[in-house]
This record gives C-alpha cells, structure tokens and sequence, in this order.
C-alpha cells in the first residue's frame, strides 16, 4: 500500500495499535457471521469501532474485502476500484490497521481502517 502511496508522491502510513484492533475486530467479526459489509449485523459502524478501540480521529475510511487469497490479490482488487483506491490513496490519512480472518462462506476477509488523529 505505501508502495502505491509513494508512487503518487503520498507520505506512508504508519500502523496505529487502535486502527489495528478495530479493523482486525471487523475481519473476525465478519468471518464468524459470513458478511461483508461496513456496517456490523449488529449496526456498529467503522466510527463506532474505531472509537470502542481507543482511537480519537478526525478523520477515518475503510476497506473492506472477502474471498481474496493474498494481500497481493486483494490490493489489486483494491486499486481497480474506485472507491477503495481513493481511500488508499488519499493523502489526508497518516495511519492504518489492517486485519485479516478466515472463516465464513467466503473464506478469508480483509479489513483496513485509515485514520487521522484528532
């Protein structure tokens, strides 16, 4: 990700501890309940889950992917689309976690939160 940050001149983005924790309760959270969607079954959002990990922003975005089998293969699919490339790239965030869990119908499940900090 910093790769493709850096080739548009972006600063990289450093992993945050709270980022890390919210996104990766997303991933597992998703492969427990085979979903894929921002929003939680049970109606948490990334802000909700972002601010139950400890994380004060004033910023935030999420991706969010199922059924990939590399960090390869879902930074492609990623970067071919639009929204999610925009996230990536955007060079307002400075942080990221990321997380990752298998389980569900689809398999695997992909989560990154970025985030600026309040």
């Amino acid at each position: 990700m910093n790769v493709e940050r850096g080739r548009l001149g972006q600063s990289p983005l450093t992993v945050d501890a709270c980022l890390l924790l919210a996104a990766q309760w997303h991933s597992e959270d998703m492969a427990a309940n085979s979903y894929m969607d921002h929003v939680s079954l049970d109606g948490r959002t990334m802000t909700d889950r972002a601010t139950a990990s400890g994380y004060r922003y004033r910023m935030l975005g999420e991706n969010v992917a199922a059924g990939q089998n590399s960090p390869a293969e879902v930074m492609d699919g990623w970067m071919n689309s639009p929204g999610h490339r925009r996230n990536i790239l955007n060079g307002e965030f400075t942080q990221i976690g990321v997380g990752y869990a298998r389980g569900g119908s689809y398999g695997i499940y992909w989560t990154q939160v970025f985030g600026t900090p309040a």
